[in-house]
């Protein structure tokens, strides 16, 4: 079964077409620059182009970068604010004609890295950690999910929440080194460690790919390790949602 798997991000919005039975995508990534203003009709609008890049027709799934409860997009989270209350769902179906299912983006790497990569099997509580524009987390317990455990909304000193401070997106924008960036990160999956105390911490999301680069800085009781899937984590589990989509 091959599914449009869509992964929208606060920098980029991609897709590609998924196996769900092997978890492996069937054709090239294909990405769009998520539009500066991050309205939901600009965005909606890149939506609608990523299923028109593909011809295809089908259930969609998409991670989405705030929290979704029932479709609804409860806070803005690195988005414009328009978005709170925003049908997302409905929203994406209108400007594509197609069915959508629409889960947190944390939440979609997790599913894609729980069912088919390095975290397939692991028992008692795992934490999937993107680090991108922001830094989502994905929980869960014995494989079963716990839906929008947002815990880069955490308060930090002066900023209103930590992933402004420890988000990957922090490199560019302060110019930081991995080092100096990294220490930031550790102190973020510190917080973490101390709070949830899971048994372990995945990474997942761009920075990911990296992670030989800042390794070393990271001091963690928990085990630390990188997604083997990495930045495509999030097309494939969004994939998944979109497979979960009863077709009439």
């Amino acid at each position: 079964m091959e599914i449009l798997g869509i992964d929208v991000g606060g920098s980029g919005m991609k897709g590609a077409l998924v196996n769900i039975e092997t978890g492996e995508m069937i054709t090239k990534r294909h990405r769009i620059p998520t539009p500066k203003t991050r309205t939901p009709e600009a965005m909606a609008e890149v939506v609608s182009k990523l299923v028109k890049h593909f011809d295809y027709s089908g259930p969609v799934g998409c991670g989405f970068p705030t929290v979704i409860k029932n479709g609804i997009c409860k806070s803005a989270g690195n988005l414009h604010q328009s978005w709170i209350g925003v049908d997302v769902d409905k929203l994406f179906e209108d400007a594509t004609g197609q069915q959508f299912s629409v889960i947190n983006d944390a939440d979609a790497a997790g599913y894609a890295v729980m069912n088919y990569g390095i975290g397939k099997g692991l028992k008692g509580l795992v934490l999937i950690i993107t680090i991108g524009t922001g830094l989502g987390s994905g929980a869960f317990v014995n494989g079963e999910l716990l839906p929008n455990f947002e815990l880069g909304q955490i308060p930090y000193k002066k900023y209103k929440k930590i992933e402004t401070w420890a988000a990957g997106s922090a490199i560019d924008r302060e110019e930081l080194s991995y080092k100096k960036w990294s220490k930031r990160f550790n102190t973020f999956l510190n917080i973490v460690d101390l709070i949830v105390s899971p048994d372990h911490i995945i990474l997942g999301g761009g920075a990911s790919k990296d992670w030989e680069e800042y390794k070393e800085y990271i001091d963690v009781d928990t085990p630390v390790i990188p997604a083997q899937l990495q930045n495509h984590a999030g097309i494939i589990g969004a994939a998944m949602a979109g497979s979960k989509i009863k077709v009439y």
